[in-house]
């Protein structure tokens, strides 16, 4: 089964994106916030991660650089789901080795073609 991480400050936001993706049969763990987002890493080895960049403390870009640099984790997706809708914190994501950069709110239909481009669903 795929399983994804949700690594989120806004607990809403991460358990209702959990939820929408068991549409897709894809069994989502959430971590509330950078700090339990990389506690969760140092236990599991998703499938793929769903990270937010503004949170408070560590911030998204700092997780991904983690993920980069850790050979277990440095093959896994990173969609990168966040309010910020500023190219340069785009491309600066997208750089730092994010695979999919995407505004939220997130739909369900936003998160299909997402799943879809990258071969996760079909």
């Amino acid at each position: 089964m795929t399983r994804a991480l949700i690594v989120d400050d806004n607990r809403q936001i991460a358990d209702s994106l959990a939820q929408m993706l068991g549409f897709f049969e894809i069994e989502g763990q959430t971590a509330y916030g950078a700090r339990a987002g990389l506690n969760a890493l140092k236990e599991t080895t998703p499938s793929i991660v769903f990270l937010d960049l503004n949170m408070p403390g560590l911030t998204g870009f700092e997780v991904l650089s983690y993920l980069r640099r850790e050979p277990r984790l440095q093959d896994v997706p990173v969609i990168v789901v966040t309010s910020d809708d500023q190219p340069e914190s785009a491309d600066r994501a997208m750089q730092n080795g994010a695979t999919a950069y995407v505004i939220k709110p997130i739909t369900l239909d936003v998160l299909e073609a997402t799943l879809k481009s990258l071969d996760i669903v079909v």
